[in-house]
């Protein structure tokens, strides 16, 4: 699809028009939705020739589709417009986030380069899969300064999330691009979305999302994306069509649906976020918070009494995992998101046993802070009394202040 006009649109235009600059031509106002998992050809050769040319080089088929696993136009039409919003060459679309990390893994590999250099916290099975060595990887957990002392000549990845999960911690991009080098920067950049920051501006190479999270936006469609150079898109659409880990096209389909209002459902979300973080920092039954300097619509806590007792006190506010949707959930990552990880190595990363993780939703935030003070209330009579909580200038909110959430 033609991109000439990306430079002089803003996001919040990219968001409502990108993948969708041939609808007029189609005769069509909204995306269609492609289901067909196969196609009919009456040129056995030319398709022979498509499919000899994906295989060769994984660039995508010209011409009438083959076989949906291969390519799906609602699939390319998501692809083409995150690549819009993160301002790459190039995206592509798997069945989850998971999915998307393992095949930029096994590309690693592939060429010889299964050494990754990681700085916590990431997401929990991020931080498993790496682990883990179930694909084979080998990792070097640093900290941001270490970065480039961990380089081996093996070494295929440096991978950060900024703002990480569930701490919220942020990275300077470009100085971990910087300490990378040659070796190619994968940020995760679920939280943030493209709204907030765009990493290949500030020198990585690879951008990971959760499409089920904010790009989705309404907690109903599971999906993950790599936004990239072509090069690096080629050689993920060769792992996606041999492992079999596609995108399905209704996925692709709300995926893009939900791109054009990503950018006023953060700017809501933050401003919530904002408020909530001003009451809970000044809250005594709250010892810390955690809340990233660009803004967003996550917030992290920790509170005096018991966690759980707060996640059985919500009512307005859902307890579950997954972020990102239009109402607000609540989660303890010790026990969920990061039960994964070892205890030590959640500690080390700032994963503390009283820390809650909150994706604020668009609930009037009168409603949202009602829930959280009967909530909090449960937790103060579990056993701390508000007067045996530190004073307000003594706790902590990270980083200092509260900023207003910064928009493109």
């Amino acid at each position: 699809m033609e991109k000439t006009a990306a430079a002089i649109r803003s996001l919040a235009t990219e968001a409502v028009h990108a993948g969708r600059e041939d609808l007029a031509a189609l005769g069509l106002h909204a995306a269609p939705l492609d289901l067909s998992t196969t196609y009919p050809s009456h040129d056995s050769r030319a398709e022979a020739a498509r499919i000899d040319e994906f295989a060769a080089t994984g660039a995508r088929p010209e011409g009438p589709p083959v076989y949906s696993r291969l390519d799906n136009p609602t699939v390319a039409r998501f692809e083409d417009a995150l690549a819009r919003l993160e301002g790459t060459e190039s995206a592509v679309a798997f069945a989850s986030g998971m999915a998307a990390l393992t095949a930029t893994l096994l590309v690693r590999a592939a060429a010889g380069l299964r050494h990754v250099v990681g700085v916590r916290p990431l997401y929990g099975c991020s931080d498993h899969l790496l682990t883990s060595g179930l694909l084979g990887t080998e990792v070097t957990w640093v900290d941001p300064d270490g970065i480039s002392g961990a380089i081996r000549p093996d070494t295929g990845l440096v991978m950060v999330e900024s703002p990480a999960n569930p701490t919220l911690a942020e990275q300077d991009l470009r100085d971990v691009a910087e300490a990378a080098g040659s070796v190619p920067l994968l940020v995760d950049n679920t939280f943030a979305t493209p709204v907030l920051q765009r990493p290949c501006e500030s020198g990585a190479r690879l951008v990971l999302h959760s499409a089920t999270k904010y790009l989705g936006g309404h907690g109903d469609v599971l999906g993950g994306v790599i936004a990239c150079d072509e090069e690096t898109a080629r050689q993920l659409r060769q792992v996606r069509f041999a492992t079999g880990g596609v995108l399905h096209p209704l996925a692709g389909y709300l995926l893009l649906r939900g791109l054009s209002t990503l950018p006023v459902r953060v700017r809501a979300q933050s401003a919530t976020a904002v408020e909530l973080v001003r009451r809970l920092t000044a809250d005594p039954r709250v010892t810390r918070v955690h809340y990233p300097r660009i803004g967003g619509a996550m917030v992290a806590f920790e509170v005096a009494g018991d966690p759980h007792e707060v996640i059985s006190g919500v009512r307005l506010i859902t307890p579950a995992v997954s972020l990102g949707s239009v109402d607000t959930l609540i989660q303890h990552p010790g026990s969920i998101s990061h039960r994964i990880v070892p205890e030590d190595d959640r500690r080390s990363g700032g994963i503390e046993e009283k820390l809650l993780r909150m994706s604020v939703g668009l609930e009037d935030v009168e409603d949202l802070w009602q829930d959280l003070d009967v909530a909090l209330g449960g937790s103060r009579r579990a056993g701390v009394a508000a007067a045996e909580a530190p004073p307000a200038s003594e706790r902590r909110t990270e980083p200092a202040g509260v900023p207003e959430p910064a928009m493109r």
